[in-house]
């Protein structure tokens, strides 16, 4: 699968109701060794009622300049959520089949921490 498969995508619950877009993934680096990084493995959709745009680095909660755009891009993505890849029931590859969450997925905080050290 490749990452355009999912962005953009419709998202659906279980019953097919539509909850918005895929606007961005998020990867963990916990694989087996792949160089001098571990390999990377799918952990989550960014989901968005609203657009099918990206965060554009804004979805850090440090992230604050410039102030217009910063803000105007929180508006626009409230009620983003993460939703981990084992909640996803099913997603539509390069078709147009939404991606299907499973019965009792989760809605996690889309933010990411603070950047930490240099």
């Amino acid at each position: 699968m490749l990452l355009s498969d999912l962005l953009d995508a419709r998202v659906v619950d279980d019953r097919g109701r539509p909850l918005g877009f895929v606007v961005d993934v998020r990867l963990v680096l916990d694989g087996p060794l792949d160089g001098a990084l571990a390999a990377p493995r799918l952990h989550g959709l960014l989901v968005s009622p609203r657009t099918g745009t990206s965060f554009l680095g804004y979805e850090r909660s440090d992230a604050r300049a410039p102030a217009v755009l910063a803000g105007w891009l929180r508006r626009r993505h409230r009620g983003t959520f993460l939703v981990l890849w084992e909640d996803v029931a099913g997603h539509g590859g390069d078709d147009d089949r939404p991606v299907e969450l499973r019965a009792g997925y989760r809605r996690w905080a889309p933010t990411l921490p603070p950047r930490t050290g240099g």
